[in-house]
């Protein structure tokens, strides 16, 4: 995983190994609620996402039917979505590390 594309990644794995199985909207709306309503994840950022994630094999996709009555596609993340969440956490860590270095450094 990659910048902006490895971030987007990271907050979909992370969802659903949190949450469980949820739709796009789903996904989406958990991230409005984390982040209190400063970070939106548009379809055009979403949906090209979640192919490449099912593409990758590292969440897998079935239809099922809201709690409104509407059929959507539910995600959840796969055994080596886990694993790759476990390794891209890290790097994810590793880097606000240095860039809270930098930061800091640039500040003094």
């Amino acid at each position: 995983m990659k910048g902006l594309q490895g971030a987007v990644d990271l907050i979909i794995l992370q969802t659903l190994a949190t949450m469980g199985p949820q739709h796009a909207y789903g996904i989406a709306r958990r991230l409005l609620q984390i982040s209190a309503n400063r970070y939106r994840l548009n379809q055009g950022t979403l949906y090209p996402a979640l192919v490449r994630l099912e593409q990758e094999k590292w969440i897998a996709a079935k239809w099922d039917t809201t709690a409104s009555g509407r059929e959507a596609k539910y995600y959840s993340i796969t055994r080596s979505g886990q694993a790759a969440l476990n390794r891209e956490t890290q790097n994810w860590r590793q880097l606000v590390d240095v860039m809270d270095k930098l930061l800091s450094a640039e500040e003094g």
